[in-house]
């Protein structure tokens, strides 16, 4: 999204092509439709890989959980690597069909191993002690698409949403894009998730593998013969680069005195020359401004920037203070995040042992399960946006901030965990009485509800936390607002999985079979640490000062809180 955000500011530099002019709404049916099909193929084979491994792979139940939750980091952090790598090196283009073709091989060696006996271990009854384990070949071939797969999604998930934006000058006409980008995304999710699960689990897993195959195949080619339409935008470099100047001159030059002269230090540049108003630099992280600071042999004749590493604008030292003020509120996404992580494998554990039939024929697939958060989800954003946040405008003047959506999220997300350890207790209390029993009399509806609290929560936090970053993250760094939130979301699949194995190493909660155990135990222990980031966002808003001046908020007050 970085090329995006420079399009409208008019900075980012167009590849020279033809005389005929390129981009525009010619482009979309192109970007869109590979946008379709790589979505669809990717949840075809990630949102039921769980089910896979354990009745397939003969891995164990909690070791499925936790594999599942890496593969899910991965696809949430590769995307960043990928928006930067486009940024910087290769552009948008490069980066998308190399990605789309890694994406491809992966699929089909994942699907290759469900076309060979050999491929997998001896089948046997799911939860059995004797149950041959894959042997280091199978499993070494399986993790191999995994790792393709994971690339794959890195470098189009954001990157093609990049590239689409950069077709348009018009920021109206790159808003409703991404408008159609993300609905397309959600679309593609949820069809994956509902029938292509079901076709896995119903019919065969090598025709399931194999749509995904085509679908990405189809959204590959597409996305190729599009390319006499594009127009290329060139690769600008990293934002990254510019803090990390920032820190490196501050270090250089820690012995130098810091100036109470706006002249001293170094402003911005607009053509090569600098700008005339000067200011000094804020008083806050007081530290960071020995960057900006000039001194002997920093400045070229013509007034740029002799040693790049040495010397940095006061906005580029302003940026960064930015950034660091709002970490610690980037923080508690983490662990808002983390319970869904968890929540998200677990579910389906529990779904695998309970009655999943709707009506005599009909049942739901357990990896299935997390459609229900989307649905919820999706019916929740539009009666927020179309009720609440209206009424919530003509009772109180002004609309609700990023900073009190996101704890309205909190608050549901720890309500969620609760409900899910109620749930729980009532399916342990039923597996009491009917041990013999692989599927217990219960209903996997028991499930929804806590589905449906972090549904809806998701509603409300995600939607705020990126309105957060985009309003009060540096000019120079709008689009990676956006890349700071699925960062989080990464780190949260990697801290849940962390979480998970220490459960299982400290009690005896999480054993292979889940009947046996307390899950939940485990969901109210996450009860209490969402309240206590709860605490640690209260604490984090009440001493946040906004960044932006122009913020929707009509004073600098504590409001939100």
């Amino acid at each position: 999204m970085e090329a995006s955000v420079a399009a409208e500011e008019g900075e980012a530099k167009v590849l020279p092509t033809s005389t005929r002019k390129r981009g525009g709404w010619i482009t979309f049916p192109f970007i869109i439709a590979t946008m379709g099909g790589l979505s669809l193929a990717c949840g075809g084979w990630t949102m039921n890989l769980m089910v896979y491994l354990i009745e397939e792979f003969n891995v164990k139940s909690i070791d499925a959980a936790q594999i599942f939750n890496i593969v899910n980091g991965c696809t949430a952090l590769f995307p960043i690597l990928g928006a930067i790598i486009a940024d910087s090196f290769l552009g948008c283009f490069s980066v998308i069909w190399i990605s789309s073709l890694f994406s491809l091989l992966g699929v089909v060696i994942i699907t290759v191993t469900s076309t060979h006996d050999s491929l997998r271990p001896p089948h046997c009854e799911t939860g059995s002690s004797f149950c041959k384990s894959p042997s280091p070949f199978q499993l070494s071939l399986l993790y191999s698409g995994l790792a393709l797969g994971c690339l794959g999604v890195g470098g189009t998930r954001y990157t093609l949403g990049t590239m689409g934006a950069n077709q348009f000058d018009n920021p109206k006409n790159q808003g409703s894009f991404f408008n159609w980008y993300f609905f397309t995304m959600y679309v593609s999710t949820m069809a994956s998730v509902t029938a292509l699960v079901y076709i896995e689990d119903s019919v065969s897993w090598v025709l399931g593998f194999g749509l995904s195959v085509l679908a990405n195949l189809l959204g590959l080619l597409i996305f190729v013969l599009g390319n006499r339409f594009y127009r290329h935008v060139e690769a600008n470099g990293s934002p990254f680069t510019g803090l990390a100047r920032v820190i490196v001159a501050a270090v250089r030059k820690r012995s130098v005195f810091l100036s109470i002269k706006a002249e001293d230090y170094y402003q911005d540049q607009l053509g090569g020359v600098e700008k005339v108003v000067a200011h000094l630099p804020t008083k806050s992280l007081e530290f960071l401004n020995t960057a900006a600071v000039k001194t002997e042999g920093d400045i070229k004749l013509d007034g740029s920037i002799a040693k790049p590493w040495k010397l940095c604008t006061v906005k580029q030292v302003e940026d960064l203070k930015a950034l660091i003020k709002i970490i610690p509120l980037w923080s508690t996404g983490i662990f808002v995040a983390t319970p869904i992580a968890i929540q998200g494998s677990l579910v389906v554990l529990q779904a695998l042992t309970m009655d999943r039939h709707i009506g005599p024929d009909f049942q739901i697939p357990a990896g299935s399960m997390v459609v229900f958060i989307f649905i919820f989800t999706a019916v929740s954003l539009t009666l927020i946006d179309r009720f609440l946040y209206p009424t919530w405008k003509k009772l109180t003047g002004r609309p609700p901030t990023p900073l009190q959506r996101i704890a309205v999220g909190h608050v549901l997300n720890v309500l969620s965990m609760a409900v899910s350890a109620m749930v729980e207790s009532k399916r342990l209390n039923t597996a009491k009485s009917h041990q013999k029993d692989s599927i217990l009399p219960i209903s996997v509806i028991w499930l929804l509800p806590p589905l449906a609290i972090v549904g809806i929560g998701e509603a409300f936090h995600f939607p705020g936390q990126v309105s957060l970053y985009y309003q009060e993250f540096p000019a120079s760094l709008k689009s990676t607002a956006t890349a700071m939130v699925s960062l989080f979301i990464g780190i949260a699949y990697y801290l849940s999985t962390a979480i998970v194995d220490s459960a299982r190493r400290m009690t005896s909660w999480l054993p292979d079979d889940i009947n046996h155990g307390r899950l939940d135990n485990v969901y109210w222990v996450i009860v209490v640490l969402g309240v206590l980031n709860f605490t640690y966002f209260l604490v984090c808003s009440y001493f946040y000062e906004y960044q932006n001046p122009n913020i929707e908020v009509e004073d600098r007050s504590k409001l939100d809180k």
